[in-house]
């Protein structure tokens, strides 16, 4: 068993999978989040600083690359040349970048690591990786990418995975949007939304969505999140931030942006995002 500890800052859904999937594969973890409520198993620490200081290789599980940057910012006393942080969340490509040029001048390594699923799919080993950076580091941390994942995929240069992950959450936030829509205009036409997403997971309309959304959907159950509709809003603007430097066309994300921010009005931006499906019901 591998008894190297590995540092974890932020142990919400993503981080609390992470923590457990390490533990699981032989590696000890010090954590840190900034709530009470942590999982067991693992070592609590006083603070980012303190994760550092403890840990050679440490994994960033935080909500945004602001919350990011502001956990590197107020922790350089602690890094040192050589330690090297992977960062597995979605954020802002150029943020992540500046970071990335921040920490290298003080002899860091940091990588990407985006991790391409829900808390649910990561615990089971079912969410791909993206990693970016420098290719002969990236290679020396297969043990950790292995314990967390079956697949992962080399994008190249930094920033490349956070840049793709973008794409990733288009193309997966788009799909449960439109089976959302489908499963409320079944219903409209007298159809029982279980039963009809039965029988399209048999059809060429059938998409991953279905399979890990679509019973949440129907049943109108969203408790337990595995991912946060506020997340996904949070990746939309993204990607729309993205789109508008570069001049892409991504009317359908506008849209989607839209329909995610009447879902939070309605107060369910803590819930599970198979949540859209109210962005479609006709009494809200």
């Amino acid at each position: 068993m591998n008894k190297e500890k590995i540092g974890l800052i932020g142990l919400g859904l993503v981080g609390t999978a992470v923590s457990e999937r390490l533990i699981e594969s032989g590696f000890e973890v010090a954590g840190y989040d900034v709530r009470d409520d942590t999982p067991d198993d693992l070592t609590i620490c006083s603070g980012p600083g303190e994760v550092l200081s403890l840990c050679e290789r440490v994994i960033l599980c935080l909500p945004t690359s602001e919350v990011a940057a502001e956990v590197v910012n107020e922790s350089r006393e602690h890094f040192r040349s050589g330690q090297i942080v992977i960062d597995t969340g979605t954020g802002s490509p150029k943020q992540m970048e500046q970071i990335h040029n921040d920490l290298k001048g003080q002899g860091v390594c940091y990588l990407e690591a985006t991790i391409a699923g829900s808390s649910h799919l990561l615990r089971n080993k079912q969410a791909p990786l993206f990693t970016a950076g420098d290719k002969t580091i990236i290679d020396e941390q297969c043990d950790l990418f292995n314990s967390l994942t079956e697949k992962s995929f080399y994008l190249g240069t930094f920033g490349k995975a956070s840049r793709f992950k973008l794409v990733h959450n288009l193309l997966i936030g788009l799909n449960r949007a439109v089976l959302a829509e489908g499963l409320q205009f079944a219903e409209s036409l007298g159809f029982d939304s279980q039963e009809s997403l039965s029988i399209l997971k048999q059809t060429t309309a059938s998409s991953g969505a279905m399979h890990t959304k679509g019973e949440r959907m129907g049943a109108r159950d969203y408790d337990d999140p595995q991912a946060f509709v506020s997340q996904h809003l949070k990746d939309v603007k993204l990607i729309l931030e993205e789109s508008e430097k570069l001049g892409a066309i991504v009317p359908l994300s506008a849209l989607h942006k839209e329909l995610l921010e009447a879902v939070e009005k309605m107060g369910l931006g803590s819930v599970d995002n198979s949540a859209i499906m109210e962005a479609f019901n006709p009494e809200s």
